[in-house]
């Protein structure tokens, strides 16, 4: 199991469908390589296929939710409805990234949503550029979420943009259970 050194930073942006799956996609094809990916999951709290497939990988795939089940929104006036909860949940996320980062048992790191913790203000990028700029030799790490801080950007080695033309949502589809979530 040989891993390249020292390990890049990749970012999957963009409003279009397929951030969180590319990640995914890069932890499975690790996985065939007898690497191990550690998820830690910013804003999420519901139920999603993928909390069960890192299962079926022999544990080669671990994933952990820092999130409440409810969403969390802009009012019309421009205030967010987090709650403190979220703002905890999302600081133990982050302290959950630079454990996971630190132990030696990771070949990858993903931050999966943690644009959207940012843009709603649950973290500051401040605190999310120095997980970036610790991060030790060896480790890739994934940052994925729309609206990309450019602080990011400009230390990120990959930057994939999901562009989206169009999505069954527009046309009253519901998100469906093992393609969406």
């Amino acid at each position: 199991m040989s891993h390249p050194s020292p390990g890049l930073i990749h970012v999957y942006t963009g409003d279009g469908k397929g951030k969180t799956t590319a990640a995914l996609g890069l932890a499975l094809r690790a996985a065939g390589h007898g690497w191990r990916t550690y998820i830690g999951q910013f804003m999420k709290g519901q139920e999603y296929g993928e909390l069960q497939a890192g299962v079926l990988l022999d544990g080669r795939i671990t994933i952990e939710q820092f999130g409440n089940p409810a969403f969390i929104h802009i009012d019309a006036d421009g205030r967010s409805t987090a709650k403190p909860e979220d703002y905890a949940l999302a600081q133990k996320g982050i302290d959950a990234i630079r454990s996971a980062m630190a132990s030696g048992q990771y070949q990858i790191v993903v931050m999966d949503e943690i644009n959207v913790a940012l843009y709603f203000k649950l973290l500051t990028v401040q605190e999310v550029v120095a997980v970036v700029e610790d991060k030790p030799d060896g480790v890739e790490l994934v940052l994925t979420g729309r609206r990309v801080p450019q602080e990011l950007l400009d230390r990120a080695d990959y930057v994939t943009e999901m562009k989206g033309h169009k999505h069954p949502y527009e046309r009253g589809i519901a998100a469906r259970q093992g393609i969406e979530f």
